[in-house]
């Protein structure tokens, strides 16, 4: 498997969280958007702000679709398989966490994903 590379928001506890969990059991290179040096993949600073990105070999993928891949490496193919099936609602969902970080449901997530 060609190594991983995950741009996240390193000032977003989600995204902190989620990046703990996922290393639990995959091997993924994180890093923070705000100090990576963005244009050896081709992204922007803006374009990171809104959402997550990985790379892997030639692939490049962001949001949910990140997120469904992710998922699916790690071993939840059930979920991953959810996410990419449901679509503009698994999009829909991905932005509504990202915008709402703060709100009681994705800080519960977080905190479930630290444990």
């Amino acid at each position: 498997m060609s190594e991983i590379s995950v741009i996240f928001d390193g000032k977003c506890e989600l995204c902190n969280n989620s990046i703990y969990w996922l290393q639990k059991k995959i091997e993924i290179t994180a890093l923070d958007f705000h100090s990576a040096d963005l244009s050896q993949f081709g992204l922007s600073l803006e374009q990171c702000s809104r959402e997550v990105f990985i790379v892997t070999g030639t692939k490049q993928l962001s949001g949910a679709g990140a997120v469904a891949y992710l998922l699916k490496v790690r071993g939840n193919r059930v979920l991953s398989a959810l996410i990419t099936l449901s679509g503009p609602i698994g999009r829909s969902s991905y932005k509504w966490v990202a915008k709402n970080r703060n709100s009681v449901p994705v800080k519960l997530l977080s905190y479930l994903l630290k444990r």
